[in-house]
């Protein structure tokens, strides 16, 4: 895996992402392939990238990260943002996820079970950005996972910011939250104030549409992230730190420049870790 530190230009073109201090960054390709081969999620190919703690790679038990992807499906009026019932929202979502699980069984996914909100919504109406995290159990896992979302909305729509972690790292997640806000920035033009009503598409949902997950319905992808949702098959962490230090030596040797590091990883046939 090569991350990245420093000011990055998202592939969408339309805004920069100044990683936060304690963070580093996976592209589209390896972020894909940490979602979907290491940890079962169906694929998508919307992911733009994602931030994980620079203390953690993806092949440690305790790992985490926010996936970035992007949205262009119009200007989202948040007029209804003070309106909304939030535990009435929860019951309906419950039974949305639960209608799911025949769809997630059939393409060969664990099913998913909604506890509750991890930290009830939150839409910030000055920076423009929803928060809240749901807490899920997973068909054969034995802990919870966390899903904690991130909606930045812009002129022409949202970048979607998701951590997938175990309900353990909560704290360590929403202590990164005003951080990871921010990473985000919109050019000039493409802020949300910059919306013009004569020219500009407004989407067909509001912030209560984005909390029960209608939008990732609308584009077929599950609404819930499993962390270690399948059996993987991967090195163990013991063969990836010898692997690491017969390459690197001290710690001090894994930087290879200033704004890239590598992490070596050895995949062992047969070692198998949930």
């Amino acid at each position: 895996m090569k991350y990245q530190t420093g000011k990055i230009e998202l592939p969408s073109g339309n805004a920069t992402l100044n990683v936060p201090k304690g963070f580093q960054f996976l592209d589209a390709k390896q972020t894909q392939y940490v979602l979907h081969t290491l940890w079962g999620n169906p694929e998508d190919s919307t992911v733009l990238g994602s931030l994980l703690p620079e203390n953690g790679g993806v092949t440690y038990t305790d790992s985490w990260m926010f996936i970035i992807s992007y949205q262009e499906d119009g200007h989202v009026n948040d007029d209804d943002a003070d309106d909304i019932d939030y535990d009435d929202l929860l019951k309906q979502m419950k039974e949305d996820t639960q209608t799911e699980n025949a769809e997630r069984k059939k393409a060969g996914y664990n099913t998913a079970t909604l506890v509750g909100w991890a930290s009830k919504p939150f839409y910030d109406s000055n920076l423009k950005v929803l928060h809240w995290a749901k807490e899920i159990k997973f068909e054969n896992s034995t802990t919870n996972t966390l899903n904690y979302d991130l909606r930045v909305l812009g002129r022409k729509g949202m970048y979607n910011v998701s951590a997938v972690a175990d309900m353990a790292t909560l704290p360590q997640v929403k202590t990164s939250i005003p951080s990871i806000i921010k990473s985000i920035e919109f050019k000039e033009g493409n802020r949300y104030a910059d919306f013009d009503s004569s020219t500009d598409e407004v989407a067909a949902w509001t912030i209560g549409g984005l909390v029960a997950g209608k939008v990732l319905a609308k584009v077929g992808f599950f609404a819930v992230l499993a962390k270690f949702g399948k059996f993987i098959v991967i090195g163990l962490i013991a063969a990836f730190a010898a692997v690491k230090k017969f390459f690197f030596g001290n710690k001090d040797q894994e930087v290879t420049n200033p704004n890239t590091k590598t992490e070596i990883v050895e995949a062992n046939e047969g070692d198998e870790k949930e």
